[in-house]
């Protein structure tokens, strides 16, 4: 090696020194950064175990997970966006149930102040759709007046909403095999979609919304003990006819069981049955009134005529009909009538005292004279 190309010892020394110096600087710079992450970590650790606030409850909160948020994180948020009031409790509940790692991200409408647990529940589950829309059906409904109301609630008409029922594109365990007498196909469906609030998705078709009704009424019929009814030689489609009867009837919850036991009562006698509701269902139109000549009507369900149950349901019923109809109290009562404007029934072992009632109800303005 020549001269010019030999390093000099003081450039080599210099060199040295630089890289030191950069070694240095390097070691300083990350341990900076460490020490304030963990600052910044522990900081957020206690803030968020510790977090608390005063919420006001039954207000509803749009709110966001962010993706790969812990849970910790989560529990913080909810205190400063008033769902929950304390973050710590949070955390627990979510460790002591082993899903801290099950939260999902999205957005998410809460309600303030409610129960701890369901609040996880949602958490787990994971955000609604967006594009899901709300359907009630209230209880009493006709088969003909729920697919109007839910023609009214989601996208088609009444005529698609009854062909996915006639066409067998729906089932119930309970759906008689025959049509009744004078009626069209579409009144075996009657009483067998569950009145109820639901939730669809826009694509759902009108098989899977009436699927669901469906399910969801014999679920709550298969749900009960029927041995009281079988006793008297009825199935539960026998007790889901008596629920449609005591939903029309009734007025209030704690007669349920009393009118059932009427009926009951009445079918294990063999007297004729004698109930207005069933005479409003066979004219087809509530005139607020029953008169002499609509008891004539000629119908099967005309439960004055024809001795026995209505072929179908006469509507549709709540799980408290359908509980009172499994479970009848033990009366010996055979008569009821309307004695008071809240609702209240008078009932009678003797028609004789039957007729008494009547007559004080007339005085009372309660009935027509």
């Amino acid at each position: 090696m020549t001269p010019e190309h030999q390093p000099s010892v003081g450039t080599s020394w210099q060199v040295r020194i630089i890289q030191v110096f950069v070694v240095v600087v390097v070691i300083i710079l990350v341990f900076v950064g460490l020490t304030r992450t963990a600052q910044r970590l522990a900081s957020g650790i206690s803030n968020e175990s510790t977090a608390t606030t005063t919420i006001v409850a039954g207000n509803e909160v749009e709110f966001e997970i962010e993706s790969g948020s812990s849970a910790s994180v989560i529990g913080s948020e909810l205190v400063t966006a008033g769902v929950i009031a304390d973050a710590a409790e949070f955390q627990s509940a979510v460790r002591s149930r082993g899903v801290a790692d099950q939260l999902k991200a999205g957005t998410y409408t809460l309600v303030t102040g409610g129960e701890l647990d369901e609040l996880i529940d949602a958490l787990v589950a994971g955000p609604l759709p967006t594009d899901i829309y709300t359907v009630t059906v209230i209880e009493g409904l006709s088969i003909d007046a729920v697919l109007a109301s839910l023609a009214e609630q989601t996208p088609y008409n009444a005529g698609q909403l009854e062909a996915a029922l006639i066409n067998g594109s729906v089932d119930s365990p309970y759906l008689p095999e025959e049509t009744p007498e004078g009626s069209d196909d579409v009144v075996r469906w009657e009483g067998l979609l569950a009145p109820d609030t639901y939730e669809f998705r826009t694509e759902a078709t009108p098989a899977e919304i009436l699927s669901t009704m469906a399910d969801t009424l014999a679920q709550r019929v298969s749900g009960q003990d029927w041995s009281a009814l079988e006793e008297l030689d009825l199935e539960p489609y026998d007790g889901l006819i008596i629920a449609s009867l005591i939903e029309r009837e009734a007025k209030l919850d704690e007669e349920r069981p009393l009118i059932a036991s009427v009926i009951t009562n009445r079918l294990e006698s063999g007297i004729a049955l004698q109930i207005d509701a069933t005479i409003i269902y066979a004219l087809g139109v509530n005139r607020g009134e029953v008169t002499t000549a609509d008891l004539e009507v000629e119908s099967p369900y005309n439960t004055y005529l024809y001795p026995g149950l209505p072929p179908t349901p006469i509507g549709g019923v709540r799980i408290d009909s359908i509980e009172a109809a499994a479970a009848p109290a033990e009366t010996d009562y055979f008569y009821y009538v309307l004695i008071n404007t809240d609702g209240t029934h008078g009932f009678s072992r003797t028609l004789e005292e039957h007729n008494q009632k009547k007559e004080e109800a007339k005085e009372a303005g309660v009935l027509t004279p």
